[in-house]
């Protein structure tokens, strides 16, 4: 286990991301889009991901999607 994931939450597949045609990344949490990125930032995020393991992959990925988390999520039980 990393000293920055103690929690050891990204083991899991929480962070997906896909590629688009027109090379726009759309970067998922548990299955809903959290951001978008595209030109510079898409090109720079692909060349960052490319190669990496499972776990180095989900770090990137949370770093990119910033903190869109504010405390303010419902979790009613169910999972998406």
């Amino acid at each position: 286990m990393r000293s920055t994931d103690k929690r050891d939450r990204l083991s899991e597949d929480v962070f997906t991301y896909r590629l688009t045609k027109d090379a726009k990344v759309l970067l998922y949490w548990k299955g809903r889009l959290v951001t978008t990125l595209a030109g510079k930032a898409g090109e720079k995020f692909m060349k960052a991901i490319d190669g990496k393991d499972h776990l180095d992959a989900q770090l990137i990925m949370a770093k990119a999607t910033g903190n869109f988390k504010r405390g303010n999520e419902k979790d009613h039980g169910s999972e998406p």
